[in-house]
């Protein structure tokens, strides 16, 4: 028997979701209201002739491909990937990285803007006994998770540092996710860092990884508390938007009992 839990956000208006100026818009139109407009291929027809006088619910949406739960491609971070070669748009992601067996890690108890260690990759694998596998999904649960919504969500939350993304794909890792905003630590944090140090390359440092070995990440999952450590799959075949840095999916967990 197969149970599927759904990981995926809705994609929902007027909440905070991402960060100002970069949340979605959705406009609602009801049967009433797009009556007239299903009338106008059909000449002669009246608005009477309708059953119930009712047309099509349909919305018109403005969005951007990171918004909701999508995957990234290694295009959204880099012109370039693998040390060199071209970086893939998501239309060209290899669709058997989006369906394979998965690990959670349980970060929920690391404090926000904190930058995720091979350390704590490697304690947490310890502690599920878990040892990686070639093309296993790794996704992390984060304290950002219970904020979705809130207006501290994009906020909330680790990051993944650069060498602990490297040590998940130097194990042959190509696909993780997290429940926050971004794979790295809330940029309010990030900035702080920054403002200190004046080091540019803690900017974005786990997305950029990617520079040396591509990859995909998930971002804006849900749920995860729900899952266990390992034992399930996760499906998240993502829209074919064409040379694009993303694309939305509907991210599930498969488990066979």
């Amino acid at each position: 028997m197969r149970r599927i839990v759904d990981i995926s956000v809705p994609l929902k208006a007027g909440i905070a979701s991402d960060p100002p100026g970069y949340r979605p818009e959705i406009d609602y139109y009801t049967h009433a209201d797009t009556a007239e407009d299903v009338i106008a291929f059909f000449p002669g027809m009246t608005v009477d002739d309708l059953p119930d006088r009712e047309g099509w619910a349909i919305e018109r949406v403005r969005i951007n491909t990171h918004n909701g739960t999508h995957l990234d491609a290694p295009y959204h971070y880099s012109a370039t990937m693998d040390g060199g070669a071209r970086a893939i748009t998501i239309d060209q992601v290899p669709l058997e990285w989006c369906l394979q067996p998965a690990v959670k890690l349980d970060f929920r108890n690391l404090p926000d803007g904190h930058i995720a260690t091979v350390a704590d990759v490697e304690t947490e694998l310890a502690r599920i006994g878990h040892e990686l596998k070639p093309l296993e999904i790794v996704v992390v649960n984060t304290a950002a998770g219970a904020r979705y919504g809130h207006d501290d969500y994009v906020s909330t939350g680790c990051g993944m540092g650069r060498d602990a993304t490297l040590f998940l794909l130097e194990h042959g890792v190509r696909l993780t996710g997290t429940d926050a905003w971004s794979w790295d630590a809330p940029f309010v944090h990030t900035a702080r860092r920054y403002a200190r140090d004046r080091d540019a390359s803690i900017i974005w440092e786990g997305h950029r990884a990617g520079r040396d070995i591509g990859y995909c990440h998930l971002e804006k999952l849900h749920a995860l508390e729900s899952l266990p450590a390992d034992g399930f799959q996760i499906a998240c075949f993502p829209v074919k938007v064409h040379a694009a840095s993303a694309g939305w999916t509907r991210a599930v967990a498969i488990f066979d009992e």
